[in-house]
């Protein structure tokens, strides 16, 4: 996932300025990306516009510099829908930011294409837990210097503790999603286009 594929999704919900978007990425955007700067911001919006991503035009504001409000072209939206829509391939980490940030951009799919994203990552999380769950944790220890065995031990098996909790209750919380949507209290949407594979 890259910083464009946010911006794009950004504008195509409201045609924003830089400052606006940089608002965004400060507050409910910062758990999609973290630290994003304000030249990065202002880098990819002129890179996706030298790419016809987007366009721009200028609000003139007495007393204060005018702003540039960006809109997302069609080519751009195009752009923006084949990675929102495209094959969804989980990371190694159930924590990474794609996941929420498809989800969070979920008003531009269809249920058919959300329950598919749905599927591959609770599928892959249940994998993941059947197959590390109970690993073989022990560690054979050969420090060099000054090293506390036993407290090395104490944290690593209740990071772990913590960890299968994480995982227990995100694969839980998708569960109960992809149910919801499926028993259409999540959007007046008509679901009679999902495939019988996809439904319970």
């Amino acid at each position: 996932m890259k910083l464009e594929h946010i911006l794009l999704g950004v504008l195509l919900e409201h045609p924003s300025t830089g400052y606006d978007i940089k608002k965004f990425l400060d507050t409910h955007g910062r758990f999609l990306r973290s630290n994003t700067q304000m030249s990065q911001v202002y880098r990819s919006l002129g890179s996706m516009e030298s790419q016809g991503w987007v366009t721009h035009s200028v609000d003139p504001r007495p007393g204060a510099q005018d702003a540039k409000t960006y809109r997302v072209t069609d080519e751009g939206a195009t752009v923006f829908l084949d990675w929102l829509t495209g094959p969804y391939h989980p990371a190694s980490r159930f924590q990474d930011p794609e996941l929420a940030a498809r989800l969070s951009f979920a008003g531009f799919m269809s249920a058919e294409q959300l329950l598919r994203i749905l599927d591959v990552e609770i599928q892959t999380r249940q994998d993941e837990i059947a197959r590390y769950r109970n690993r073989d944790r022990r560690e054979q220890w050969a420090p060099t210097i000054a090293f506390d065995t036993e407290l090395a031990e104490s944290v690593g098996e209740r990071l772990h503790l913590m960890g299968a909790s994480a995982i227990d209750a995100h694969v839980a919380g998708l569960i109960s999603l992809r149910k919801e949507l499926l028993d259409g209290q999540l959007s007046s949407r008509s679901l009679t286009a999902v495939p019988a594979e996809l439904r319970p």
